[in-house]
């Protein structure tokens, strides 16, 4: 059971790139991709900024070189472009060579399609326009589009544990490793935007009208967004000869089940979901050297997480930033797209800025860190993905 697990392979797209390198680019000018909504239409679109993918469904297809008439969902589409960048970074040109598996995360799925014909369901003479998306609705098609495009066969999984899902997946998958059942396996999330969970948050009252602000004293809520990403982890075997971007070190889940929707006020479930990565990766709080915060910019969400945070390290809490104000709260996605974006922050010793941050918040201590910096050594960092329900997740990501 105590075996390495390499990550040899990243991909991402999200409102700040349709890959790696771009979204580098992004990270480099500070520039956020949240602003105005483009390929939804709905009554909200002027209210609220979100990140959005600034491509339509039909450009997406032609991106992967599909047939224009593919029947195929955003959420799928937007995760075959970034489960193909990884798998074209580690290298893998025979996905028969090892045993190789992929769980997908998603908490949309289908729906940004079928929700589009819910008006014609009862409807038997308007069956024509829904009747061939009902099957994308289902969280796992997303998963087996994506599998049957990237030849994968010997393990196909989804999760849906709202926004924890893709780390949990990454967490799945280094198990399906260390027990032998995979040799290597892609693993994350994607997720698009929807009609239903942009007013499901509206309803929720925690949305900003504004660029979120996480960790700020002023902050008012989060902003939605869109995307997808994916690492490629693999066994000591598999990853033989590979550049070796770093390891998967720690991991932990938890559910402290205090609430549907918020977070508990002691950061129960961060907490816990924290000591146990740590447990499993046997570092220490003090060899942290970068926290990327699930920081939504909710009231409660930030305070919660804070407090958890501070319980963990005490007065000794390392750099720490979100990166979601640069692309928008991406649900199922963003322990993917996180993941990604911790890998780069070891692989170029970088810190993010947690943009739009000015005033500090009188209940915690630790500030989170303002500007781009790469002026030290990233060898260890710790992502933190917390879903509704109250289930929390944490993965710890080192230097080989």
């Amino acid at each position: 059971m105590n075996k390495k697990i390499y990550i040899t392979g990243i991909g991402m797209i999200s409102a700040i790139g349709d890959n790696v390198e771009q979204t580098l680019l992004a990270v480099a000018k500070g520039k956020s991709g949240i602003g105005e909504l483009d390929n939804i239409i709905t009554r909200h679109r002027n209210e609220i900024p979100i990140g959005e993918v600034k491509h339509t469904n039909e450009e997406l297809i032609k991106m992967i070189g599909l047939h224009v008439d593919t029947i195929i969902t955003r959420t799928t589409l937007l995760g075959m472009l970034a489960a193909k960048e990884a798998m074209v970074w580690a290298g893998i040109k025979d996905v028969n060579e090892y045993r190789t598996g992929i769980i997908s995360a998603t908490s949309v799925g289908g729906m940004s399609m079928t929700e589009n014909y819910f008006k014609d369901f009862l409807d038997v003479e308007k069956s024509g326009g829904w009747l061939k998306y009902i099957e994308t609705h289902d969280c796992g098609d997303s998963t087996e589009v994506i599998a049957k495009y990237l030849g994968i066969k010997d393990h196909i999984s989804t999760i849906s544990t709202a926004c924890s899902s893709s780390a949990n997946s990454i967490m799945l998958g280094a198990r399906l490793i260390k027990n032998n059942i995979v040799d290597r396996v892609v693993v994350g999330g994607t997720d698009s935007l929807s009609k239903f969970t942009i007013n499901g948050f509206m309803t929720l009252m925690i949305l900003d009208k504004e660029q979120c602000k996480p960790f700020d004293a002023e902050r008012k809520g989060l902003n939605l967004g869109e995307g997808a990403g994916f690492i490629v982890l693999e066994s000591e075997r598999a990853a033989e000869g590979k550049e070796i971007l770093c390891e998967l070190s720690g991991y932990g889940n938890s559910n402290d089940a205090y609430h549907q929707t918020a977070s508990s006020p002691t950061g129960e479930g961060a907490y816990l979901a924290m000591q146990k990565a740590f447990k499993i990766s046997g570092l220490k709080p003090e060899d942290i050297d970068y926290i990327n915060a699930h920081g939504t910019g909710t009231e409660v969400n930030d305070m919660s997480e804070g407090t958890a945070i501070e319980r963990i390290f005490g007065n000794k809490v390392p750099r720490i930033s979100s990166t979601k104000a640069f692309t928008g709260h991406t649900l199922g996605a963003c322990g993917g797209i996180e993941a990604v974006l911790s890998v780069l922050a070891i692989k170029y010793n970088m810190v993010y800025p947690s943009l739009n941050h000015i005033n500090q918040m009188s209940e915690l201590n630790f500030t989170p860190t303002k500007t781009l910096t790469t002026d030290k050594p990233i060898n260890n960092v710790l992502s933190n993905s917390f879903g509704f329900g109250g289930n929390s997740s944490a993965l710890i990501f080192s230097r080989h």
